[in-house]
């Protein structure tokens, strides 16, 4: 984790396409870290990691995410210097750092094992980066009373890590990884390991700790929930490759392909094909015979078969058949979340569609009844 306060600056443009370059910083904005054209092979044929091109900027919550196998964890591990890129530069803050060893980038590690020394009390597990470092005693009590205040654990530092739960192991752990002051913290699926509803708890407190310090934290996980609640910006990876690095809300929003709308949070997806254009949008005709409009993500064209796609929320119940963007729709499910009721949708010739509904809303239909389902065309993107 970097000491550096500097702001986060404003987000990065969206990669439209796999593959394609990220713009470049100003001088004023220069990056943190930077990846320059790196690929990652172990067998000599198969790129692992491929022309990776990517900017992690100062003080930034930036996530990796992506499925098993997608290079987001190749992607980390090289940066920390465990691994070697086989071709490409990685450089800190504007220094080649490709063939550094790790101990000397100073950069924090937490693991989802924690990797705690069963044999040392919390303190001593704290203390061991700065023991190794050839701090003085002094100085260490000093560091690890700071860090071990950062995670409100101070009260237990006599403890030996058998002793503790799960999140108070992660705590030790994130606090071992800030105690050294490195340049960044790097972290790999380190709650993975927790229960549903402490993970979530500790997704908050890392959030406010990273808002508290102003550090840089480089996240891998292939939590989709995970990455929108906690990142300033997410990057997706697939095959190798940076599909989309954005805002959360724009990667929500603004799926740039196929991929990162299907792997990032729900949605209701219409198969068609392009019968025209619609200003920056396309018209696309489903299979029933229905015309729907929407907005044109890669260009596709006339004839081509597309994937139409919209989130839960963004449909809506309407009672008039005839307007456009609507379908008729059966109901087939009506699911209880807590927090909001979805309602399960059989269309003709397409996949069930998910609706989001409130809680309070008393017109609830029942299944079996014939409902219409208007998405509005800002809403329903357009996939090659």
């Amino acid at each position: 984790m970097t000491s550096a306060s500097a702001p986060i600056a404003p987000h990065a443009a969206q990669r439209p396409e796999a593959g394609a370059r990220q713009p470049s910083l100003t001088v004023l904005e220069a990056p943190l870290v930077r990846f320059a054209g790196v690929q990652k092979t172990y067998d000599g044929v198969t790129l692992v990691v491929r022309d990776l091109d990517l900017d992690i900027r100062r003080g930034e919550f930036l996530t990796l995410l992506g499925p098993s196998g997608s290079g987001k964890t190749t992607t980390l591990m090289m940066l920390a210097g465990f691994e070697t890129p086989t071709s490409g530069e990685i450089s800190l803050a504007g220094t080649p750092i490709t063939r550094t060893p790790p101990h000397k980038r100073n950069f924090g590690m937490v693991f989802q094992n924690y990797a705690l020394f069963p044999h040392m009390t919390v303190e001593q597990n704290v203390g061991y980066p700065l023991s190794v470092r050839g701090v003085s005693r002094s100085q260490c009590r000093e560091k690890v009373q700071r860090a071990l205040d950062m995670v409100q654990m101070a009260n237990l530092s006599a403890r030996h890590p058998a002793q503790l739960s799960g999140g108070q192991q992660q705590r030790v752990a994130l606090a071992r990884a800030l105690v050294f002051e490195p340049q960044l913290v790097l972290m790999d699926e380190p709650l993975g390991a927790l229960d549903k509803q402490l993970r979530e708890h500790m997704q908050l407190e890392l959030k406010e700790l990273h808002r508290r310090l102003g550090v840089t934290f480089v996240y891998v996980t292939h939590d989709q929930s995970e990455a929108l609640a906690m990142s300033d910006r997410v990057a997706v990876f697939n095959d190798g490759m940076i599909q989309q690095i954005d805002r959360v809300d724009r990667l929500y929003e603004a799926p740039a392909n196929r991929f990162v709308a299907g792997f990032v949070g729900d949605g209701t997806t219409l198969e068609g094909v392009v019968v025209g254009s619609s200003g920056t949008g396309c018209i696309v005709g489903l299979p029933n015979g229905v015309r729907v409009s929407g907005v044109n993500v890669n260009g596709a064209q006339p004839g081509e078969r597309v994937l139409c796609g919209v989130r839960p929320e963004r449909i809506e119940l309407t009672g008039v058949l005839n307007q456009a963007n609507t379908f008729e729709a059966t109901v087939a499910d009506v699911i209880y979340f807590g927090d909001h009721l979805r309602l399960r949708c059989n269309l003709p010739q397409q996949q069930d569609a998910m609706v989001k509904l409130p809680l309070g809303r008393h017109d609830i239909p029942a299944i079996g009844d014939t409902v219409f389902l208007y998405a509005a065309e800002e809403y329903l993107r357009v996939y090659r």
